[in-house]
Formats: C-alpha cells, structure tokens, sequence
C-alpha cells in the first residue's frame, strides 16, 4: 500500500490550482485531430469533485446555446493542460447538481467577497 501511495504522489502535478466547488474556471484541454493537436478552452462552473488523491476528477458545467453541457475531467490528466480560476463562488454544498434544474439567473452561484 506504501508503494503505491509513493508512485501516485510522485505522479501527481505540483502546478494545479486551488478551485473548489462554485467556482467558475477555464480548462484548457489538449485535443488531438488526427496528427495535429489543438488547445480547446471550456469554460464554466464546479459542480463536483469526486475521488481523491491522483484518481480525482471534477465536473464542470455550462449554457451553450440554451443547451446545458457537462464535462467530466480527471484532475491529473495529460490531457488537461492548464486550470485557471476565474471567480470564486460562494456555495454551502459539495455537489451543486440543483443547478441542472435551474434556468437563467437562477442557475448563478453567488460570488466569495474577500
């Protein structure tokens, strides 16, 4: 068990940002089209964060078009390139899931004043 906790902690990046749930972020991601890879940017809300250590994954949501999209990224991936914090939100749960009901500015998370 010390061995495999040793390979995941050397395997983790250093570089990745704080963010927690209600936060409103930037991915960029690494996509690959045929030969060539491109930087794609998603933009949206935390509404989770699962797992933990080199296995955590988190949950990022957005309005497209009327249309909501999800997207599941595993925190410690090569194919994430970069997180960036936009605003933090203010929120009293750990997974914000009432947030797919909700339509227009219901479905804002409030912002952290520091």
């Amino acid at each position: 068990m010390d061995a495999l906790k040793m390979i995941s902690d050397a395997s983790m990046k250093q570089d990745v940002p704080e963010f927690g749930i209600g936060d409103t972020i930037k991915v960029h991601v690494r996509i690959k089209e045929g030969d060539k890879s491109r930087i794609q940017v998603f933009e949206g809300t935390v509404i989770a964060k699962k797992h933990g250590g080199i296995s955590e994954t988190f949950t990022v949501r957005r309005v497209a078009h009327g249309c909501g999209i999800e997207r599941v990224f595993p925190l410690h991936s090569p194919v994430v390139d970069r997180v960036e914090v936009i605003r933090k939100g203010k929120v009293r749960r750990a997974k914000l899931y009432y947030l797919r009901d909700r339509v227009g500015k219901a479905a804002k998370v409030k912002e952290q004043i520091r």
